[in-house]
């Protein structure tokens, strides 16, 4: 029988829940990494330890399969600790194997990364020669089932030596929270009863595959439908509103803010959602259907402990057959006729740069359908779903909403780049700071994707900060990025690239799109800053209104 060193075992565990790790080599980690190749798992190399988990939480948001992300101990660990919160804020459940301080005790240099990792929200599971596939089934099984971030620890002194055989058991099937005390009874009754239904999905519904058992239960009620940004198209068909929140029309949001009745699936209902506070009406009625075990917010009543798939299949055998609201739905299909829509952009702004708006538009029309968008964090996180057309939930990969963070864009893109099987193209939008912070891994993603366009919204500023700050008078010189040539930068690491200071310099990208898209493209986009986001705008004056209460 072959024998197997501790970080063997780990790999030889990990190897029967995931395909993928992504990282970078350190001598806390290099045993594992070779163990790692033998067991036939692939390694895509990341150019900072920040992209390590980054790069695996975004391969899990595009696919739904688990990857793992790797660093050595110190400060390549320390180095990935913002994508590590940002995977634990976002329920995203990955796996981050680093090294350790050997289990004899702590090295002069050594900090207490269980500690650190605890901080953040999220388990340390350090590795034993006696335990380590044990251990480390263990780490995997709380990750899926609590959908969570996990540290596997190997101290540095146990990586090469040899592991106790171990009997390990079958990995356990996920366990679905089933509906016990009759409240789908109760939710029912109020669905048949409703006049205005509307059905919300989130990225719960999405994950327990509870699109087309919610889907056919909008058409027996003939409710309104809608999905936040994670859960994009989810329910899109007849009576579809679009995007719940600050990034949906105003026309749509006040068809949701008339709704008395409204079944929330695997939603958290976030302030941005719930447009801050301002998307329900006060006298809805609000079922939420969560796997947890309480409502995630106060305007819930009643409250379904299940999975959105099984819930929505029993509700189904609850209703009647009759649909009670068909007039609802053709009152939404008048007024979204109707009304406006999302602004479309000018061709003249006051500093002669592209309005991001028009730029959205246009670059919706030029990028290949089959497309999957990974969203950086930014003041132009919104233009994407508001302006681009996503086929499905998994085709839009919106990173540091959760935990606010910018910067971690380029390191998604290789993620969800990896995860593509299909032919689809990735595409990353980024703002230049953002892009700054993560510049490192443009190389990474070059010779990770297949295909692969980047679009750079570069106002030459921190434009969130611009927006709420420089508004208010505070000096904008922290606030200003000198303008980087993008495409210079982009051309000297193999890809091709086109500053886009027109909406006819985007033929560029049309020709290498109609060449066969192969290849990383980066677009280097070069817009003003003197248009607000919506989302933006509707956050600001919430902020104001709260300060307001307050002092008042």
């Amino acid at each position: 029988m072959t024998t197997l060193t501790v970080s063997g075992r780990v790999a030889q565990v990990l190897s029967s829940y995931l395909s993928d790790v992504f990282g970078v080599m350190g001598n806390g980690n290099v045993y594992f990494l070779d163990a790692a190749e033998k067991q036939g798992l692939r390694f895509s190399p990341v150019r900072h330890e920040g992209a390590a988990i980054a790069a695996a939480d975004a391969y899990y948001r595009a696919s739904g399969r688990l990857a793992a992300g790797t660093t050595t101990y110190g400060p390549g660990y320390t180095n990935a600790l913002t994508a590590l919160a940002e995977a634990v804020q976002a329920q995203i459940p990955v796996v981050l194997v680093t090294g350790d301080a050997p289990s004899s005790g702590a090295r002069p240099q050594d900090v207490d990364q269980a500690a650190i990792a605890a901080g953040l929200g999220a388990a340390t599971f350090t590795v034993t020669r006696d335990a380590a596939g044990s251990i480390t089934q263990q780490a995997v099984e709380y990750a899926l089932t609590r959908r969570t971030a996990v540290v596997i620890a190997i101290p540095y002194d146990l990586a090469a030596l040899e592991a106790a055989e171990e009997e390990l058991p079958a990995p356990r099937a996920p366990k679905v929270t089933d509906d016990v005390d009759g409240s789908l009874g109760q939710a029912a009754r109020l669905l048949a009863g409703a006049k205005r239904p509307l059905i919300l999905a989130g990225r719960g519904a999405h994950l327990a595959v509870a699109g087309p058992e919610l889907r056919e239960l909008a058409d027996r009620l003939g409710a309104l439908t809608a999905g936040t940004a994670l859960a994009l198209n989810l329910l899109k068909g007849e009576g579809y509103l679009g995007v719940a929140g600050g990034f949906g029309t105003d026309t749509a949001a006040g068809l949701m803010g008339e709704a008395d009745v409204v079944l929330v699936a695997g939603a958290s209902l976030s302030s941005f959602t719930m447009r801050f506070g301002h998307l329900l009406g006060p006298d809805s009625t609000v079922i939420q259907i969560d796997t947890g075990l309480q409502p995630t917010h106060p305007r819930v009543d009643l409250f379904v402990s299940a999975d959105a798939k099984s819930a929505a299949g029993r509700l189904l055998q609850l209703l009647d057959d009759s649909a009670s609201a068909d007039a609802w739905r053709a009152e939404a299909r008048r007024r979204l006729a109707e009304g406006p829509g999302h602004q479309e952009g000018s061709d003249e702004t006051p500093d002669g740069r592209l309005d991001p708006r028009s730029l959205a538009t246009a670059l919706d029309a030029v990028l290949p359908e089959r497309r999957t968008v990974v969203q950086d964090g930014g003041h132009f996180v919104g233009w994407a779903p508001m302006y681009w057309r996503i086929p499905r939930p998994q085709d839009l990969v919106m990173v540091g909403t959760a935990y606010q963070a910018i910067g971690l864009g380029l390191a998604s893109a290789v993620g969800a780049a990896r995860a593509l099987e299909d032919g689809r193209t990735l595409v990353l939008a980024s703002g230049d700071g953002g892009f700054l912070m993560g510049l490192s891994d443009l190389e990474s993603l070059i010779g990770a994707a297949s295909s692969a366009v980047v679009v750079i919204y570069n106002d030459a500023a921190y434009g969130a900060e611009i927006h709420q700050y420089g508004s208010q008078g505070l000096t904008e010189k922290p606030m200003l990025i000198p303008e980087v040539d993008f495409s210079g930068i982009a051309r000297a690491l193999g890809a091709e690239s086109a500053i886009i200071r027109s909406l006819a310099d985007l033929a560029a990208l049309t020709d290498w799109i109609d060449a066969g898209a192969k290849g990383t493209f980066v677009a280097d986009c070069r817009i003003t800053s003197s248009v607000r986001a919506p989302w933006l705008t509707e956050w600001m004056k919430a902020k104001q209104e709260a300060k307001a209460a307050v002092a008042g």
